[in-house]
């Protein structure tokens, strides 16, 4: 899954991300509404984490934008601001839900969760197929019942191969999914990540290669 994380406040920003990575999503991370807006405007994200006061461009108005330009992202609006009239205003600009400081981690990543799987086809909370079985919040992994341990890149690469439920995956769009913006779009590293899948996965291989077209678990 991947997530922006809008937050004017860095430490507060910069720890969401860091939790955030740890349960296996692509995090990026800005401090203002309008690097907000052109972060928007490059990347495909699942989920905003928009805070509605924000300098540059307020979080209300970068909530509307995203929505007139019709970008496919769920919004999350993270803010102290947790008065039920602003609440319901926050709702009613078009956010998908609305979560107020001081929060539980726990709570704003199942709310995150939740968010990404109402992008594109709905998914289930648990990802099964071919013998696999998958928790995104718990980030647990099983074969045939048997615990699979995987790194943070190959449990978000496995999540977008089971979403895709028998359908091909591009390298470009498991890129896009499980790394930042930081990353070389002309790594090895989705090829790499599938080969450690593959090995950690064990025998008969479940996942197969399309030449030019991409990845797929049938």
């Amino acid at each position: 899954m991947r997530v922006l994380v809008v937050e004017d406040e860095r430490l507060l920003a910069d720890a969401i991300a860091t939790g955030l990575r740890r349960q296996a999503m692509a995090v990026d991370v800005v401090y203002d509404g309008g690097a907000a807006l052109e972060r928007a405007t490059v990347n495909g994200y699942d989920v905003v984490v928009l805070d509605r006061q924000l300098p540059v461009t307020s979080g209300d108005d970068v909530c509307r934008t995203l929505l007139e330009s019709g970008s496919p992202s769920r919004i999350l609006m993270l803010t102290a601001a947790g008065a039920v009239a602003e609440r319901v205003a926050g709702l009613g600009l078009g956010a998908d839900d609305y979560l107020t400081k001081p929060f539980a981690f726990a709570e704003l990543t199942a709310r995150i969760h939740a968010l990404g799987r109402r992008c594109g086809p709905a998914t289930p909370p648990i990802l099964e197929r071919a013998g696999l079985r998958l928790d995104p919040q718990q980030r647990a992994v099983t074969r045939d019942g048997e615990p699979v341990t995987l790194s943070r890149k190959e449990f978000a690469v496995l999540a977008e191969l089971l979403r895709a439920a028998g359908g091909p995956v591009s390298a470009e769009h498991l890129l896009e999914k499980a790394w930042d913006e930081h990353i070389d779009p002309f790594t090895g590293v989705v090829r790499y990540t599938i080969m450690m899948l593959r090995r950690k996965l064990g025998d008969p291989a479940l996942i197969e290669t399309e030449p030019g077209v991409g990845y797929r678990i049938r």
